[in-house]
Formats: C-alpha cells, structure tokens, sequence
C-alpha cells in the first residue's frame, strides 16, 4: 500500500513521477499516495531544497535546466576548473599500487584521468563512464561492478552490485558527492546509488571526497554517511570556511585547492 512507504520511498516516487510527467500536482499526490497535503508540500519543499524540483503553485515541476539532468558532458564543463585543480590534488594523494574504489561523478572523472602515469593501480569502479576512460591503460586495472545500470548517468547499482562490492578491500575511496556538512554529512541526489557508496565507504582504509566549492555547506536529497567516516575532503579555496571549519571540527582533513 502507498501510505505504508516510508519517507525516503515516497520522495522517490515523487521524483519518479516527475522525471515522466515533468511536473506534478499536490492534489494528485496526496490521493496517490492517501496522506494530507501538508506532508506532501513537505516533502515538495525538502526536495526543492535539494535541488530536485521547483515548487510552483499547486505542485512543482522538474528543474529542466538543473545540473543534475543535464547529459553527462554538459556537466562535465560546469565549474570545470574547479573540478580539474580538486582532481589533480586528489591525483597527488595516490600511490603506486594502490587499490582504489571510486563511485560515479564528473569530479572523479576528472580524478582518473589525471591517475594514468600512476603504476600497478587497481579500481573498482561502478560508473561506466570511469571504466571506459581507463579500461584501456595498461598500467590499471578495472572491476567495473555490474547490476542494475541507470543509462542517465552512467552508473550501475542495486543487491548484484552490493554482492559483487562486498568481495572487495581496497586502500582509498574517490567519492564524489553532492553535498558536504557537518550537521548532514556527505549526500548525493542519486539515491540509487547511495547505499553503493555507503557500502564503498566500509571497505575502503582511507575515504576522500572530491566536492567543488559549491558542495560544501549543502545537503542533498540521500544520506550517504556521516563525516565520522570521512578522512579527508578536497574543495577548492573558494568554499564556505566557516562551513571547512566546522567540517574539521569532526574530525575530517581539509585540503583546498
């Protein structure tokens, strides 16, 4: 039954109603899901907070333009420089012979690309995307984790890809996220894939997150994890300081570029 979802399955569907209709009404989801119309303009405001829609009267409707449904070399080239100096200081942090897991992202493919003079590496990766730039240099090898398959943004998920992780340690974790802060975490707005990043994060000695400055200080729609198993986190100069400051305050090291 549809009142028995609970609050993250029901925002799911939400924005499954909307990646197909491209706009929803608050009316409708409320006889939809049988609950009143102040949960559901709840649960509307937390996912614009996120970024996922736009509140307009009586629903909301998909953020067309927004960055998280542009094609993946669109956002390749948003905050491009920002990404590209986060992924040669992420670069500088690996070693020969390191066993790497890295999750889906443009600011991690922007991190491997910049890994192909390192020797004897070793990555496991769920994003096709990553598994294609470096499939074919001689000195990585790849485990590209297969599963479910989201073609949106290249990245496979679901128990086959959990199972096949579970297999696996490795020395470091690239982690791309959509928002960083010491109150919420580290989120992403693929709630597909966060249970496949979480799992990433315990088999994994060392995590370092990846974010632009314009994730820092921000929470997005899927929990991750809380910062008490990050390690490090590379941004840029430009981000929030009071927000690094708290960050460093849990415990995580902050390396701006």
């Amino acid at each position: 039954m549809m009142e028995d979802l609970n609050i993250e399955e029901r925002r799911s569907k939400i924005i499954e109603f909307l990646n197909r209709e491209g706009k929803v009404r608050v009316v409708d989801l409320s006889k939809f899901f049988d609950i009143s119309d102040v949960t559901i303009r709840s649960d509307l405001t937390e996912l614009e907070n996120s970024g996922a829609l736009e509140r307009v009267h009586g629903g909301a409707i998909s953020t067309g333009n927004a960055y998280y449904n542009m094609p993946l070399l669109e956002r390749m080239k948003t905050n491009e420089d920002e990404k590209r100096k986060i992924a040669l200081s992420v670069a500088s942090l690996i070693n020969d012979g390191d066993t790497l897991m890295i999750n889906s992202g443009t600011t991690t493919l922007y991190a491997v690309r910049e890994l192909k003079n390192v020797r004897n590496l070793t990555v496991v990766t769920n994003s096709m995307a990553i598994a294609m730039e470096i499939g074919f240099c001689g000195n990585i090898q790849v485990v590209l984790l297969g599963g479910n398959f989201n073609p949106q943004y290249q990245f496979t998920y679901g128990d086959d890809a959990l199972n096949q992780l579970k297999k696996y340690k490795a020395d470091k974790l690239i982690l791309a996220v959509d928002g960083i802060s010491a109150d919420g975490g580290v989120t992403t707005y693929h709630h597909l894939e966060a249970e496949i990043n979480r799992q990433m994060m315990t088999r994994v000695n060392r995590t370092i997150v990846a974010a632009d400055y314009t994730k820092v200080g921000r929470v997005s729609f899927a929990l991750i994890d809380s910062l008490e198993n990050v390690d490090m986190l590379v941004t840029n100069g430009t981000a929030n300081p009071e927000e690094l400051k708290l960050i460093q305050e849990k415990g995580v090291e902050v390396k701006s570029t």
